[in-house]
């Protein structure tokens, strides 16, 4: 059996830009895993190996990768920072066991950091935090340790101080050992020297490792006395309360360093050995049945027990396709064959390899704690839980985000419609927040997605992975409708030929609901006006109703209605009557209860230079966007505020144009909101000239 205390499963996760896959490589340089360090933006990353990554230089898919540092394994993921691929985060950290948020120096939290730090929350995952790029003009440590505090609510516990700053910036000082770590110019990561603190530091120091060391004890309340009555505790009594509370996600050790200068990553490494917990370390997954609720049985790490592992994520490569897998508890042997809880069926367990980026080692078995891809898999997805045929049970469902835009494509020539199709399935079994389907008047192919950006990747992975060349229609934001009035109706269905004929009356009122609350369904009706048993059926017949509003065709939202009343007939009245009643008594009601179109609202961030902040102001005005806030940057103004996605379509080429450049934005879907007569007098028109064209 492995000895799972030497095991860390960990990702990286930042915001765009913060330098996650920088550090992953200056990781697997400094593990002995590559010798050469290849660079983002030189497209030259051993983690980005598609096309679309080297050319752009982000992070698309998460790669997995292997390494061992001071006789611990090292599982790592390498995620997204892109807002379009959050949920390549959030499915990553679903499997971790601890994480390293990295957060740009001069930058600090930026809002990709804000949703991801949410989404580790929300995973409960325990978390380093490596502030990096010190070497960066307008580069502050102490700055970004502040916004940590004041942005995410998190409490840094802060264990290294950088020496200088910016092109000054050499090395950093260790506060726990109280040592000074400094490195030479040569980039070099093993070339450093372990020095005293320098002199104009030592007050500094001490002030901060007095904070740490107090932070610290609370985790010990024998060793917090000890200290108070002027004993000081060891430096490995002071590790082992750091990992407690690293663990319980009290504190969040804080490290500094340049990952593309080199400098400050060994300690990293050593703080991952150190405080991230291993995989026995961490709550145990909850198995829940297959409606959802969890049955008190835990997935415990264990290589004895019945098997549980969890698929988080379907890549296609050269080699087919291939299912990531976290193998909670027993054992996974190459042959096997093991069931899959949301399909039903079994699958036989094919190839099983160890990743290290875009190549593998073959393994004959992995066991509990162990991250590995499967080759073979037929209908295994992305969520899906594989387990013991004899003793099956499901890990939680993972749920994922309803997409706010979608485009229409269709193949260049007639030779390309099947290709295209067989390319769309693989791409929907890779990633679950992009769906496909067909427009059933038009028959067009509509992809839908999280925003402009992932739906330009998804056609240029169509053209140069599957080499299907499509044209692609204007993007079509998902609006929605919802009413604004109460209705007090009747309505009654009657049928009659020969033999028995239909019969269903419901009094009913339909009325808007809260922001949020969807459709709801309650039944007020006394004695057997409507006899108990056909409620489902009116339930089911308004809910189908609202896949289809009344304005333009989309769906509605926030809606109750109440069954108030209604007649019955011994013969005539059946399930299929009341349906029917209930679908027609939609059509009759909804039109009269003051429609409303809403559109999505998203949250949008830009960081723009100082000259341009009144031209950026300016623009989302006129966008319909209502700005929120601005906060004044070290290198230029964060505007943050709620837009329109109708209104920001090619919104960065644009912010480029005022900003020179310089300009960064990000985006995310916030809500629904009613849209302003004028637009949706136009909304309601194209809807209909789109249907009459079709």
């Amino acid at each position: 059996m492995k000895d799972l205390s030497t095991y860390r499963n960990i990702g990286i996760f930042a915001h765009v830009d913060a330098g996650k896959t920088t550090t992953t490589e200056r990781i697997l340089k400094l593990t002995g895993k590559i010798h050469k360090i290849g660079e983002v933006h030189d497209g030259a990353a051993t983690t980005d190996f598609m096309d679309q990554e080297q050319e752009r230089g982000i992070t698309i898919q998460s790669a997995a990768t292997s390494c061992f540092w001071n006789d611990h394994r090292l599982n790592i993921i390498d995620t997204p920072g892109h807002v379009d691929f959050t949920i390549e985060v959030y499915r990553s950290l679903k499997v971790l066991d601890g994480g390293v948020g990295v957060f740009c120096g001069s930058g600090g939290v930026e809002p990709q950091s804000e949703t991801n730090w949410r989404y580790a929350n929300d995973s409960e995952v325990a978390r380093l935090i490596f502030v990096n790029k010190l070497d960066r003009l307008g580069a502050d440590f102490y700055r970004v340790v502040g916004q940590i505090k004041d942005v995410l609510g998190a409490v840094p516990l802060v264990m290294t101080l950088p020496i200088g700053i910016e092109d000054e910036f050499v090395g950093v000082v260790d506060l726990l050992t109280q040592e000074a770590w400094v490195w030479d110019d040569t980039g070099n990561p093993e070339a450093y020297e372990v020095l005293p603190v320098p002199e104009d530091m030592v007050d500094r120091v001490a002030e901060y490792r007095q904070q740490l060391v107090e932070t610290v004890l609370e985790q010990d309340d024998d060793l917090m006395e000890a200290y108070l009555e002027g004993e000081e505790p060891s430096i490995d009594d002071l590790k082992r309360c750091i990992r407690k509370g690293t663990i319980a996600l009290d504190f969040f050790p804080t490290l500094c360093g340049s990952a593309f200068k080199n400098k400050g990553v060994q300690n990293v490494l050593n703080a991952v050995v150190d405080y991230l917990p291993n995989p026995t370390e961490v709550d145990p997954q909850p198995e829940v049945d297959l409606e959802g609720n969890e049955t008190g049985e835990h997935a415990i790490v264990d290589p004895e027990a019945p098997l549980r592992a969890l698929a988080f994520k379907i890549m296609d490569d050269r080699y087919g396709a291939l299912t990531f897998t976290r193998v909670y508890s027993g054992t996974l042997k190459k042959g096997d064959n093991v069931l899959n809880t949301y399909t039903g069926k079994t699958e036989r367990i094919g190839r099983i390899v160890e990743m290290h980026a875009d190549s593998r080692n073959e393994l004959d078995k992995a066991q509990a704690g162990d991250i590995v891809a499967l080759l073979g898999m037929k209908n295994t997805q992305t969520g899906h839980t594989l387990c013991d045929a004899n003793k099956p049970a499901t890990l939680e469902p993972m749920v994922f985000p309803d997409p706010v835009i979608s485009i229409a494509i269709a193949p260049k020539d007639k030779a390309g419609a099947e290709k295209m199709g067989v390319a769309l399935s693989k791409m929907v079994q890779e990633d679950p927040s992009f769906y496909v389907e067909t427009d059933e008047e038009s028959g067009e192919t509509i992809m839908r997605g999280m925003g402009e950006l992932h739906l330009d990747i998804k056609v240029d992975i169509l053209k140069r992975t599957h080499e299907v060349e499509v044209e692609v229609g204007e993007p079509q934001v998902a609006y929605r409708e919802t009413i604004t009035q109460r209705i007090d109706d009747t309505y009654t269905h009657k049928k009659q030929t020969g033999g028995s004929g239909q019969f269903a009356k419901i009094d009913y009122i339909i009325e808007p609901s809260e922001v949020g609350a969807g459709y709801e369904f309650e039944s007020t009706v006394s004695g057997g006006n409507v006899p108990r048993e056909f409620w489902p059926a009116i339930e089911k017949a308004f809910a189908q109703s609202m896949e289809e509003g009344t304005l333009a065709g989309y769906p509605l939202l926030d809606v109750k209605v109440t069954l108030t009343d209604g007649g019955f007939h011994a013969v005539d009245s059946s399930a299929i009557a009341y349906e029917l009643a209930a679908k027609a008594a939609y059509r009759q009601s909804i039109p009269k209860a003051g429609p409303q179109l809403l559109e999505p609202i998203m949250k949008v961030d830009v960081f723009t230079p100082d000259d341009n902040v009144g031209d950026v102001i300016g623009d989302l005005n006129r966008r319909r966007g209502m700005v929120k806030a601005q906060e004044a940057a070290t290198t230029g103004v964060r505007v943050k505020a709620d837009c329109p996605l109708a209104e920001m379509f090619g919104y960065i080429g644009d912010l480029r144009t005022m900003t020179s450049g310089r300009g960064q934005f990000s985006m995310e879907f916030s809500h629904y909101a009613p849209t302003p007569n004028n637009v949706a007098e136009q909304v309601i028109k194209d809807v209909k000239e789109r249907k009459a064209a079709s």
